[in-house]
């Protein structure tokens, strides 16, 4: 047992004396356990570098790559935004198709469905567990507001409501405002906006 306390007084007087005491102060070098993750070997831009065939240690971009917050950030489809403003676009730039339309309530059921509701009129099951603060898509503020403002607010949330931008691929995005603009069309339409030759078939 008195071999076990002494292998044990042995490590704490190692440990201290490597480590050194909490605060205290001195001039020399801290001692590096893995230097290799401070000073690691690189090129600066614009020097030689014999690793390369052409001597230049500045490299162009892999083809078929971007960098973050590059220029594909400026499009319309991936931003919601007019390329080079704040301003978010009126009309969505995926166009519409009823394969789109498809898609957008398959995903509208997904992950819209549970808490705006299957009109998209704000109420959902979750209104039933407390949530009251749901907003019904069918009011004229969000009828009148652009798909890329929408797209904006699928992608980064706005108030309550948590962003979906990890969960929803970008054009699943406009295909969920595709359908919900259908909801709305079906709630709100007047027997007018109905070609004459389908008229027919309301009932």
């Amino acid at each position: 047992m008195r071999y076990i306390f002494a292998v044990f007084a042995l490590l704490v007087v190692l440990v201290v004396s490597v480590a050194g005491f909490r605060g205290q102060m001195s001039r020399r070098p801290p001692i590096e356990l893995f230097p290799d993750m401070v000073r690691q070997p690189r090129v600066r831009p614009e020097s030689y570098a014999e690793f390369f065939t052409n001597g230049f240690g500045s490299r162009l971009p892999v083809a078929g790559t971007i960098a973050r917050d590059a220029a594909y950030q400026d499009l319309p489809l991936n931003t919601g935004r007019v390329p080079g403003t704040t301003n978010f676009v009126e009309l969505s730039p995926v166009p519409m198709t009823a394969e789109l339309l498809a898609r957008g309530r398959d995903r509208f059921q997904i992950s819209c469905l549970p808490c705006h509701g299957a009109l998209a009129d704000g109420k959902g099951i979750t209104t039933k567990y407390g949530m009251t603060v749901i907003a019904n898509l069918h009011d004229a503020r969000i009828v009148q507001m652009g798909d890329g403002e929408i797209f904006n607010t699928i992608t980064y949330g706005k108030n309550l409501m948590q962003g979906y931008g990890a969960n929803i691929a970008i054009r699943d995005r406009w295909a969920i405002i595709a359908y919900v603009r259908a909801l709305q069309l079906s709630q709100l339409g007047a027997r007018d906006d109905v070609p004459p030759a389908q008229r027919a078939a309301l009932r």
